[in-house]
């Protein structure tokens, strides 16, 4: 199917959503960039903008509904992942269902109308804007940061110095369960001798 990729590139943002969600600490819910400036969202307010926004594009824009409630009775860390999980792998597999005319299909976005493989695409870049954010947040409160997408500081620093890719966790069941339990992440070897950037 021609638009398999999108439905790929999806399940792999679930993963990295909840893995940058993994590396806070629950004492960091109520944390901004600053704290006495309310613009920064603090990171429970980026759990729940995740999970409120992605809900709303789904079910308005691209006709996949699978709740009326994203968000979770209880706003701890573990609930926001565990929910979020289980609606994300719910709107994974209705992507999943779906012809080459669903995704040819124009919807409306915002007051324009737009493919539904357009939206999704940009959903995709949204999501990955937020992450950003967080990642830097999870930096101001002095934390390890585990892969997202390729090499960090803590994991031995730049892609051409060789430094390896290393994720938390191997998968999304896995993630789970480590995170209801000891959280043993993949264990991070520091970023080595060389400086983790290009402008030393």
């Amino acid at each position: 199917m021609r638009y398999q990729f999108l439905i790929d590139t999806y399940r792999t943002e679930i993963e990295k959503v909840l893995s940058v969600w993994a590396m806070f600490d629950d004492g960091d819910l109520r944390k901004r960039p600053h704290a006495s400036d309310p613009r920064g969202r603090s990171f429970l307010e980026h759990m729940v903008h995740q999970s409120v926004s992605e809900n709303l594009w789904f079910s308005t824009m691209l006709g996949v509904f699978v709740t009326d409630a994203p968000l979770p009775a209880q706003e701890t860390r573990l609930s926001f992942m565990t929910f979020y999980a289980e609606n994300a792998g719910k709107r994974l597999a209705a992507l999943a269902e779906k012809d080459e005319g669903w995704w040819e299909e124009n919807v409306d976005f915002f007051e324009v109308k737009r493919t539904r493989a357009w939206v999704l695409t940009r959903r995709i870049a949204h999501t990955a804007h937020h992450r950003g954010q967080q990642t830097a947040l999870l930096r101001m409160l002095r934390h390890d940061l585990h892969s997202t997408y390729g090499p960090t500081a803590d994991t031995g620093g730049l892609m051409q110095n060789h430094a390896p890719t290393i994720y938390a966790y191997s998968d999304v069941g896995a993630l789970l369960r480590g995170e209801s339990g000891g959280r043993n992440k993949s264990p991070l070897p520091g970023p080595g001798e060389k400086p983790a950037t290009e402008r030393p």
